[in-house]
């Protein structure tokens, strides 16, 4: 009689390539914060905007691989707290909003508490929610806005004391946004893979071209737009619903 095969054990470990990315963003946002506490405005701005990237491409590498798992998933959304809630929050608030006194710190602290409830709630949509859309402002988006601001107000000279009823407001409307119910586009449907028309490319280089012209000022500008077409896209489609229920 053969002897009963032994059950095989689950591996462990994590994937290394996806999470080298995760923890390179983790360290773009780390960075930021220590860059803000050193009064270096516009590296802290620059390493937010490095951390997108990266955030961006962990969950790409992973789905081109074949490397997805749980601990990267939640290893990504801590790393996001960090990079788009926290260092945001703390640029903003050293170089503007300190000499608000207790105003300052709760305008900070609400932009860090909106990521860090849109990240929890996206967690648990994970699998049911339209992949078309985001429901609220993705955290990513809101600390560009902050970090655009700030990159902007340093590049033209602009002390962070004399807008710091403005980085007060931006604080207050992405934290808000981010817990919104708002409906935002994602693009996850765009095929990178596919052909596109001439047309199309043209339009692309175009949009590269403006953007280095004045990377501060369209990378805020560009992201403040996407931030209000959230509730615009809610409302036409608010809008077309009951024109249809009227039919």
């Amino acid at each position: 009689m053969s002897e009963p095969t032994p059950p095989i054990r689950p591996r462990r470990g994590i994937y290394l390539l996806p999470n080298l990315f995760t923890t390179a963003a983790l360290f773009a946002g780390f960075y930021a914060i220590t860059a803000a506490f050193n009064q270096r405005w516009e590296h802290a701005a620059v390493a937010i905007f490095i951390a997108m990237i990266l955030d961006g491409m962990d969950g790409r590498v992973a789905r081109l691989t074949n490397t997805q798992s749980a601990f990267g998933g939640e290893y990504d959304s801590m790393a996001d707290l960090i990079s788009f809630g926290a260092a945001p929050a703390l640029v903003g608030y050293v170089w503007s909003l300190a000499g608000l006194g207790k105003l300052g710190w709760v305008a900070a602290f609400v932009h860090c508490a909106g990521a860090a409830l849109r990240l929890a709630r996206f967690n648990t949509q994970i699998g049911t929610a339209d992949k078309r859309y985001f429901q609220g402002l993705p955290s990513p988006s809101a600390a560009a806005i902050l970090a655009g601001f700030v990159w902007f107000a340093v590049d033209h000279g602009i002390a962070g004391a004399d807008v710091a009823y403005v980085t007060l407001g931006l604080s207050i409307m992405t934290g808000l946004l981010m817990v919104s119910n708002f409906r935002y586009y994602s693009f996850k449907d765009v095929d990178l893979r596919g052909r596109m028309p001439f047309v199309k490319a043209i339009i692309i280089m175009l949009a590269f071209a403006v953007l280095f012209t004045n990377p501060p000022m369209m990378l805020f500008l560009f992201f403040t737009a996407y931030a209000v077409s959230g509730p615009v896209l809610t409302l036409l489609g608010l809008k077309r619903r009951r024109g249809e229920r009227k039919v």
